[in-house]
């Protein structure tokens, strides 16, 4: 039998019908579970997937990192064959490298970016082929003030007011080196990228941005929401299905 190998996977999925990436007992609508469920299959015995993060319930990711011990004859081109015909249509690898030993997805990465897309019309009209993707607004905010309100969110802060976890008991210290905002027709696309990041931040630092593209609030009132630590001050949590995982670093 073939001795087991550490294996680094990058994989797209649509998330919309998932709950999110860790795997949950009694469920097999996750994207961890249906990974492991294929690897098990393949290998023959139980197979533990390693995600660089743990995405929630509907978000989707485009660059997503993972790694595994596998036991297998099967060359890596046969195990991205072989991963791709059994999962689902709306997961796919990219690509499968044998991956040094100590190689861990989640301890090992240094950075992530995230995307978070945005749509207006005052028509009401709504991509139709994107609506999956999107979180449609029905007035077009004050982009300007957006950009400057993430001027205030940017480096490191205690986004405890960020976090979606009431009950984080570790540090919310977090630094988040950029925030890009891009506007093309009636899109707007947010770029956020970190050494890493809390359950919900991302999508309550867009929820907050449109509170100043809004004008509910001052760009400089982002300093007090941080400085209060507590997630009331903060905006709401954007949905799901506009987020997506862009990229890991190593």
């Amino acid at each position: 039998m073939a001795e087991k190998q550490n294996y680094k996977m990058t994989l797209s999925y649509d998330g919309t019908r998932y709950f999110g990436w860790e795997h949950q007992p009694g469920n097999d609508m996750t994207i961890q579970g249906k990974l492991e469920s294929v690897l098990s299959l393949m290998t023959g015995e139980q197979v533990d997937v390693i995600g660089a993060g743990r995405t929630d319930a509907g978000v989707h990711a485009r660059a997503m990192v993972c790694n595994a011990l596998l036991a297998t004859d099967l060359s890596e081109l046969e195990i991205q064959q072989y991963l791709n015909r059994y999962l689902p249509d709306d997961i796919s690898v990219s690509e499968v490298k044998i991956a040094a030993e100590r190689f861990h997805a989640r301890y090992k990465a240094i950075g992530k970016t995230y995307r978070y897309s945005l749509w207006y019309a005052e028509s009401g009209v709504v991509p139709v082929f994107e609506r999956k993707y999107i979180w449609c607004l029905k007035e077009e905010p004050d982009v300007s003030a957006m950009r400057e309100a993430a001027e205030h969110l940017q480096g490191e802060h205690d986004f405890r007011s960020f976090c979606g976890n009431p009950h984080m008991k570790k540090s919310t210290v977090r630094n988040v080196d950029t925030i890009r905002i891009e506007t093309n027709g009636h899109a707007i696309r947010i770029y956020y990228h970190g050494s890493g990041f809390l359950q919900n931040q991302v999508r309550i630092m867009t929820g907050t941005l449109l509170e100043a593209g809004y004008h509910r609030i001052t760009p400089e009132q982002i300093d007090d929401i941080l400085e209060a630590k507590d997630r009331k001050m903060a905006g709401p949590t954007a949905p799901a299905l506009g987020l997506c995982l862009m990229k890991v670093d190593y």
